[in-house]
């Protein structure tokens, strides 16, 4: 099974993408900028490519889904072997200050260069998740970031 997070606009401080499972749009997503130097931790996306997703069952967002999310958390969305990042997951929130460098989801998307930004995350990841935690957990899942918002730079 495979994600597609295809980012389409950002700005200075964030990233707005169309998420599809397997070519079928299911979300909006939001991430950090994209930088052009160097990482900078917890404020910037992860670089375009195909990546494994695994299954993280440990740490603070493991432990707060589980409570939040108790119905169908099975462990975090977690993109694996990202060179130069740890931990990025799935998860929801509505702004970068939400982020940490992770992916957000979001049933709608506000594309305003200045306030980017995901609404209705909750929504968005009690539709997505269930998509596609089976595949993860058979480690049958990956996720492909497409940079369409950087053409022409």
């Amino acid at each position: 099974m495979k994600i597609t997070v295809d980012r389409f606009t950002s700005d200075q401080n964030s990233t707005v993408g169309l998420v599809r499972v397997d070519g079928v749009f299911v979300c909006f997503s939001l991430e950090d900028q994209h930088r052009y130097g160097p990482k900078v931790r917890g404020e910037t996306r992860i670089p375009a490519g195909l990546y494994k997703i695994g299954l993280r069952t440990v740490g603070g967002f493991d432990a707060r889904y589980a409570v939040k999310f108790a119905d169908m958390h099975e462990g975090m969305l977690h993109i694996k072997d990202v060179p130069g990042f740890e931990y990025i997951l799935f998860h929801v929130g509505n702004t970068a200050d939400d982020t940490e460098g992770c992916v957000l989801l979001g049933t709608g998307a506000a594309t305003v260069p200045g306030r980017l930004s995901v609404a209705h995350s909750v929504d968005a990841y009690r539709t997505f998740y269930p998509m596609v935690i089976d595949a993860a957990k058979a480690g049958n899942l990956t996720v492909e970031i497409i940079d369409n918002d950087l053409r022409g730079e």
